[in-house]
């Protein structure tokens, strides 16, 4: 007997974190973008409003829009699920925490009068994670070296030598973030072997 196809719910944590982008941005343009501006963007504000302290954690949820959305959200569905089965939904969680923390503290801290929001530093420490799925210890994955290169160095480029409203910087640390959990969590299961 022939088995049904079925639509299977694969990554709950990707999946949520999809989805909540999604609702974020479309409140953002039900409300005129004042619940992104309120909620769903970093920027330097009092040390005295609590707003401050969630923004840099909620930044990674909001969009400028339908196309900004779009373009991150095909990365963390095609990457993010991969990851999720391997390091499990909790380390993808503190991943995606630690890349929104770090990315919304430097920003703050560097470009104080610049807003910052979106996914792409989740994007690029998606990227750069996923080139550590083969780590084995006392080893450095040529992917991982290429991928470095290719994806870092043209953020380093375009920082130089692009003008627009892309927080390469943003990128970059997000890449990083990535590189020192993939590093740190392969090197915890290969030592558990």
């Amino acid at each position: 007997m022939k088995k049904k196809m079925r639509i299977t719910f694969n990554s709950p944590l990707v999946l949520g974190y999809a989805l909540a982008c999604a609702v974020v941005t479309l409140s953002g343009a039900l409300t005129g973008e004042k619940s992104t501006a309120l909620l769903f963007s970093t920027h330097t504000a009092s040390p005295a409003d609590p707003l401050t302290y969630l923004r840099l954690f909620t930044h990674v949820l909001g969009h400028s829009g339908m196309a900004h959305l779009v373009g991150n959200m095909a990365y963390i569905l095609l990457l993010g699920p991969a990851l999720e089965e391997k390091y499990g939904w909790k380390n993808l969680l503190t991943v995606i925490l630690v890349t929104a923390f770090v990315t919304g503290l430097i920003h703050n801290l560097l470009f104080p009068r610049t807003i910052l929001l979106g996914a792409s530093g989740v994007v690029f420490s998606f990227i750069l994670l996923t080139s550590f799925t083969e780590f084995k210890e006392g080893e450095i994955p040529l992917t991982f070296i290429l991928v470095a290169f290719i994806y870092l160095g043209q953020q380093v480029w375009d920082g130089i030598t692009v003008r627009d409203n892309v927080s390469n910087l943003s990128h970059i640390i997000g890449g990083l973030v990535g590189s020192g959990a993939g590093y740190l969590m392969n090197i915890k299961q290969a030592r558990r072997y």
